[in-house]
């Protein structure tokens, strides 16, 4: 995409990543699905293997699908475009991707600082010790205090899972100092939110989510430097946690429609957050779009498409309303094409520490909402209806007693 003048995010979305196609005589995207490759010279391809084990690129000969693949290298120059970073490692899965980053922090130091809340399974990992990393929990405004000398990363997502808890990105980079931070974009995309210009070093994505969009793909991507980039493909070649080829291209497919399912699912979840906030069974609603942060419009472009409500009977009520919605889809995951719904204490959150859950928000009656593509008046009825018999049901269940 050789061109005199910067080109939008959505030219970008729809041509990254596709530069060599023309030269391979083709126009859809190609799958290379292949296990092994071809070593026309012996020595070439003992180089090529060593130089790919310790995290750079092919010499000639990709060798093995577990070093390197085009369809995955594709889709990882595509999105590295759309963050605005140097280049992107591809894994199976968005845990995989953090187990990854956090080896190869590891190797810099053993202690990190996180900023709870977090996806249910980040926190579970981080929680677990199983990784040998000592982890200390902050609080915006108290990082720098945290940081020891052997602290490596400052872990934060934003928009946070699942309650959409903002942070100020360029404070946490301030506060970090000399300390890399990684930042979990997966609720934002790079449509609407680029922490690698705010100063981060590094930006995770369950590519699962909006990357893929469809509700087909699990996946994960990590957009970085050039450094960090080794680091991590390193850990990928050993651990063996690669993407395969065939999910590479259907997330690389998915990148053109990006933007338009972002912002069209965006409208749905700004029409159904205001319904929401003015409904007697709802006591809150968790949104970016409500709560007139600063950060929506600066850091953010727009307030995204996930929102959290709080229901007045607590687990009983969610539990009821999980059950009668008929259009959104009872289940975990987010970012998809249809609307998905889901109770985070119960389900995605259901290991994170119980005083850890009382202290961020995540009680009972606390109900994850990701808007998908259908009309939004549709939702909004699919909702209402449910939210009126779930209430009844608390009401009788009461009475009863």
């Amino acid at each position: 995409m050789s061109q005199t003048r910067a080109l939008s995010f959505a030219t970008r979305a729809v041509h990254a990543g596709r530069e060599e196609l023309s030269d391979l005589g083709v126009h859809a995207l190609p799958i290379d699905l292949s296990s092994t490759y071809p070593l026309p010279d012996l020595d070439e391809g003992g180089r090529s293997l060593e130089a790919q084990a310790m995290g750079g690129q092919p010499i000639g000969s990709s060798v093995y699908q577990r070093l390197h693949n085009p369809t995955v290298a594709r889709f990882e120059g595509a999105l590295a475009q759309l963050e605005g970073a140097d280049e992107a490692v591809a894994f199976a899965s968005g845990m995989a991707a953090f187990t990854a980053i956090l080896l190869a922090a590891k190797q810099k130091g053993g202690h990190v600082v996180a900023v709870r809340p977090l996806y249910g399974g980040s926190d579970h990992l981080l929680a677990s010790g199983l990784l040998g990393l000592e982890v200390t929990w902050a609080e915006p405004g108290q990082i720098q205090a945290a940081i020891r000398k052997d602290t490596s990363l400052v872990i934060v997502e934003t928009p946070a899972n699942p309650t959409l808890k903002l942070v100020d990105l360029a404070a946490i980079v301030a506060e970090a100092g000399s300390v890399p931070v990684m930042v979990d974009s997966t609720f934002a995309t790079p449509v609407l939110q680029k922490p690698l210009d705010l100063g981060a070093s590094i930006v995770l994505h369950s590519a699962t989510k909006f990357l893929g969009g469809h509700g087909d793909v699990l996946a994960g991507v990590v957009a970085t430097n050039a450094f960090w980039a080794s680091e991590i493909r390193k850990i990928r070649v050993i651990t063996g946690a690669n993407l395969h080829p065939l999910s590479a291209y259907l997330l690389h497919r998915g990148l053109p429609t990006l933007k338009v399912r972002v912002e069209a699912a965006q409208a749905g979840a700004i029409f159904l957050a205001d319904k929401l906030a003015n409904h007697p069974a709802v006591t809150s609603v968790h949104y970016p779009g409500l709560t007139g942060s600063k950060l929506v419009g600066t850091q953010m472009k727009g307030p995204g498409s996930i929102l959290a409500f709080e229901l007045k009977g607590g687990f009983e009520a969610a539990s009821v309303l999980m059950k009668e919605v008929t259009l959104m889809t009872p289940a975990v995951s987010l970012g998809s094409v249809d609307s998905l719904i889901q109770h985070p204490a119960a389900l995605t959150h259901r290991v994170v520490d119980p005083k850890a859950k009382a202290e961020h928000g995540i009680d009972e009656g606390l109900i994850r909402l990701s808007v998908g593509l259908e009309e939004p008046s549709d939702l909004w009825a699919d909702l209402e209806a449910a939210l009126v018999k779930a209430m009844a049901a608390v009401a009788s269940s009461a009475g009863a007693r």
